[in-house]
């Protein structure tokens, strides 16, 4: 075993190489992925395609150069390969084939406008997808050279979903339906009108009709949760609606038959407790949808957090006998990748032991391809067969890099909340720990609140591990992964069952012989930020704090951020906007305890944070100012909320270090 020679560093960000969405080709022999690299010195992320065979072999990489190559996808002889790439311009990516055989890519589309993703009809003579033209004003100013020069001269919207963080601003135009040809590129579109989207289009079977999802309520920007399923014929037509649950619907598949319809559905409005779970329906409407997944209180989907890639919750896949679904499930800090029978029963793991990502059948559903990741593992591509078969690891990215490095040791708790409530932790001590001595501490705090942490590789808590710190966490009640229940307990009472589980487990911490009491820190973002200012708030037992593009008042934020009036129901007494409830939502802001804040907190911002508006942060920093609190404001230009995952990694690396100095002042 090679020797442990250093501790990890923030600009270690620069060596992350991540696999992702991995598509196993229809026979089954090789495996086609995306792997995305930063460039040190631009600061340009850039992703290629790479092959590895499922036998014999080691992974290769398919595409060169330095653009975003991502979405590949087989056609269904398996003889190339369809994919999103920005090579011919860096602002509008296109779809391009290459061979499998190799050879050039030739591009497909010459689309101007907003894709999202596509899938190849069954008999491979055509390409599926969802497009959003720019507006007519953005049209006309692209070709009028002065007019671009001088850029948006005013923005007008009538719509409350006008912006989005990670976009911005969003166009009046919405998605629609086209179709590619596959050789020649010339595009069709299927739908049209200013008023509703649809989404998610995939083909049924037969390659005779079209499946998708919409909003065609009154007021679909209002009631963002009455999502249907809707199907149309192949070439455009007439909708037809399939009745589904009052509720948000979408991941929708076809049975391999085309008879039934499986999807995802978490019912209500402003439910977002409620677990998301697997329906299905007949595709012709004839019985009513059934919810297969209730009984065993498992949320389908996957909310795990970690700040290096993402972990999509994919569409449900049936198996070819139309039997049994398989599926993303979320429990106790892991993804797995769970099969269930078409009448609900014989609930089965087929593949477990991390977290899950993208996964792929082949054609004969012989072999699956899959991301998994650990907590200390960045994550591979693996392959293995459902049956039971033998697992295994194709890809050794980051390995020889990590094996250098002394990560420290993750120790698993399970222990009693405030309410004889179970709960989940994971205490992580420093490289080089000595039972004998007394450590600082730092408690970080997750977003959502409807995710978890868990078997996912968190590099911010390695790096302040690496600092000399013991990083602790836990999945307080609110977040996923432990049933309804421990998800519903702060519905409409943020800062109660939360702030309690919270302390519950700086308690068990701060009793163990290594942790010095007198030297314990906090930091969370977005729901993390929240609850650490409002645990700053309620106590002062915490030497410092490091407050993360937090929610502060949500009074404000209801208008200000682009999710805020979804939170109604999740905040007010009866699901009211906060005119009508102004106590109750005061009641749970953070900035209504600020008074009584005695720690020294810095907050970090972003100034493009679309999620959590740069205002939420900065009434912390300005009323801890007054009060003579000794805090800083860190801001991040042309940065999202999603900053600490996906950010430019200079900013990332920026970040990380104005942590530390936060904590070493003070711990």
């Amino acid at each position: 075993m090679a020797q442990k020679t250093r501790r990890l560093t923030a600009e270690d960000l620069y060596r992350i190489q991540l696999p992702f969405d991995p598509q196993i080709s229809p026979d089954g022999s090789q495996i086609i992925f995306t792997v995305t690299r930063t460039e040190q010195g631009s600061e340009k992320k850039y992703s290629s395609l790479w092959l590895v065979p499922t036998g014999r072999g080691t992974a290769r990489q398919f595409t060169y150069g330095d653009q975003n190559d991502s979405h590949p996808r087989w056609s269904p002889d398996g003889s190339q390969i369809a994919f999103v790439s920005n090579r011919g311009d860096a602002e509008q990516p296109q779809i391009y084939v290459i061979p499998f055989s190799g050879g050039e890519a030739r591009p497909l589309t010459k689309l101007k406008g907003s894709l999202a993703g596509f899938a190849w009809a069954p008999d491979g003579k055509k390409l599926l997808c969802s497009f959003r033209k720019p507006d007519a004003e953005a049209i006309e100013r692209d070709k009028d050279e002065q007019k671009k020069k001088l850029g948006v001269v005013s923005r007008h919207f009538t719509n409350a979903d006008y912006k989005l963080d990670g976009v911005g601003f969003l166009p009046q135009e919405k998605w629609h339906i086209w179709t590619i040809d596959a050789r020649s590129g010339a595009g069709k579109q299927l739908t049209s009108g200013d008023e509703y989207s649809e989404l998610s289009p995939i083909w049924s079977p037969d390659g005779q009709h079209i499946l998708f999802v919409s909003n065609r309520s009154p007021k679909p920007d209002l009631d963002a949760h009455l999502v249907d399923l809707y199907t149309m014929p192949a070439d455009g037509g007439e909708f037809r609606k399939i009745d589904t649950p009052t509720g948000t619907v979408y991941a929708p598949s076809y049975s391999p038959d085309g008879k039934w319809v499986a999807f995802l559905c978490r019912e209500g409005k402003g439910n977002a407790w409620q677990n998301s779970n697997l329906w299905i329906v007949p595709a012709d409407g004839s019985e009513p949808a059934v919810n297969l997944t209730a009984k065993y209180d498992l949320h389908v989907g996957s909310d795990t957090l970690a700040d290096t890639g993402d972990r999509p919750t994919l569409p449900p896949v049936w198996s070819l006998d139309g039997t049994r679904l398989m599926f993303h499930g979320e429990r106790h800090g892991t993804v797995d990748l769970c099969s269930l029978a078409r009448d609900g029963d014989d609930l089965q793991v087929l593949i477990k032991g991390g977290v899950v990502g993208g996964f792929s059948f082949s054609q004969n559903q012989s072999k699956v391809a899959y991301f998994l990741g650990g907590m200390s593992d960045l994550g591979q591509v693996w392959v293995t067969t459902p049956q039971g078969g033998r697992s295994k690891p194709l890809t050794r990215f980051n390995t020889s890099w990590l094996r250098q490095i002394d990560l420290g040791q993750v120790e698993e708790v399970w222990f009693k909340g405030r309410d004889d409530n179970d709960l989940q932790g994971w205490i992580l001590k420093p490289p080089g720990f000595d039972p004998s001595k007394q450590y600082p501490s730092i408690l970080e705090i997750h977003g959502g609140p409807w995710a978890q942490y868990g078997e996912a590789f968190m590099h911010e808590f390695f790096y302040l591990a690496a600092q000399g710190y013991v990083v602790y966490f836990t999945n307080p009640r609110g977040g996923r992964g432990y049933g309804e229940a421990h998800s519903k307990a702060i519905h409409r009472n943020w800062g109660d069952a939360d702030y309690a589980d919270l302390m519950s487990w700086t308690d068990l911490v701060a009793e163990q012989p290594y942790i010095d009491k007198s030297r314990m820190g906090v930091t969370g973002g977005s729901y993390g930020g929240y609850m650490t200012t409002w645990i700053v708030g309620h106590t002062n037992r915490y030497k410092a704090a490091v407050a993360q593009r937090v929610v502060s008042n949500f009074i404000s934020f209801w208008g200000s951020s682009d999710v805020g009036y979804y939170f109604e129901d999740a905040w007010s007494s009866t699901g009211k906007p906060p005119w009508e409830d102004l106590d109750k939502y005061w009641d749970q802001s953070p900035m209504k305890y600020i008074a009584n804040v005695k720690t020294p907190t810095m907050v970090i911002h972003s100034e493009q944070d679309w999620r959590c508006r740069q205002e939420q942060g900065e009434q912390v920093f300005l009323a801890l100012r007054k009060l003579g609190v000794d805090t800083e404001l860190v801001l991040f230009p042309e940065s999202s909320h999603g900053v600490s995952r996906n950010g430019r990694t200079d900013r990332r690396i920026a970040r990380l270090n104005a942590i530390r100095r936060w904590f070493e002042k003070y711990l």
